[in-house]
């Protein structure tokens, strides 16, 4: 039996190393010293170099006091206002989409309208639309409102769903059997008490994965603050993160450049190594039983 299972193993292990190594890569050159990060850039030099001879911790240092804004005052301030910014806007964002596409979700499965259907088809067609094609009339609305410049137009469309994770909550709720709603109906409960008490704790493995997959996207979100943030003190870390590379992109400070992105990756891999745990309790919490 040890023998069959040897195989898959190697395979996982060869797979998971490839996969794992243009990050390791990054971390050794984050730590090398300006010329041999430059050679390892060019293909110069011991490329293939596992570890540095001697680690430049304070890379990490010096990457973060001059990321962000130049006109900042103090060590790292304008790193802090774009973590502080990324931080909100994430936050938000991911509370937005989990409570609106869990209610719009719950509303197609079980709340029984007429129309109800061709709503739905309608909400799926907008998948096919590319944000390419929205972006100058959401723009023209936004500036018409006066929240150019403001989080607005990034968090208040959050809190109007998002038909792909719809989709998910519908397809989920549609599975809990119906005589869970009844008995709930009879204690007196409403369709929001049923929505917020019975299916939100029931939707625990969904709700983990909409929260992952929100929080990952807004969090690496270029396009969406570069439109509508102008000021500097304004600026989230994926737009702190391309100044800080059209700034010191050249092969000199390329070392920099690469502890900047690290510093910037530590919360996603943080929340997709705790996602492991939440999707194993999420279904074991979430299960129904007859």
């Amino acid at each position: 039996m040890r023998f069959r299972t040897l195989p898959p193993l190697l395979l996982l292990a060869v797979a998971s190393a490839i996969t794992l190594f243009p990050l390791w890569w990054m971390f050794v050159v984050s730590l090398e010293t300006p010329a041999n990060a430059g050679a390892a850039i060019v293909g110069g030099g011991d490329v293939l170099k596992l570890w540095p001879e001697v680690p430049q911790w304070g890379n990490y240092a010096e990457a973060i006091e001059e990321m962000g804004s130049r006109k900042a005052d103090g060590w790292g301030e304008g790193f802090k206002d774009a973590l502080a910014n990324s931080t909100v806007i994430t936050v938000l964002v991911t509370v937005g989409t989990i409570l609106s596409s869990s209610l719009v979700g719950f509303a197609f499965a079980r709340v029984r309208f007429r129309g109800r259907r061709g709503l739905f088809l309608l909400m799926l067609a907008t998948m096919m639309l590319p944000p390419q094609v929205t972006m100058i009339p959401l723009f023209l609305l936004f500036r018409s409102l006066g929240w150019i410049d403001t989080i607005l137009p990034l968090v208040v469309p959050a809190f109007f769903g998002s038909a792909f994770f719809v989709f998910m909550y519908r397809q989920f709720i549609a599975q809990v059997p119906e005589a869970l709603v009844e008995a709930a109906r009879i204690d007196g409960l409403g369709w929001l008490g049923i929505w917020w008490r019975i299916m939100l704790p029931l939707c625990r493995p969904v709700t983990a994965i909409v929260a992952v997959f929100t929080f990952i996207w807004t969090w690496n979100d270029f396009l969406g603050p570069l439109i509508y943030l102008q000021r500097e003190e304004s600026m989230t870390l994926a737009v702190a993160l391309n100044g800080f590379r059209n700034q010191y992109g050249n092969l000199e400070r390329v070392h920099l450049l690469m502890a900047a992105s690290l510093v910037t990756m530590i919360p996603c891999v943080l929340l997709f190594l705790g996602a492991q745990k939440q999707f194993i309790e999420g279904i074991g919490s979430g299960a129904v039983k007859g």
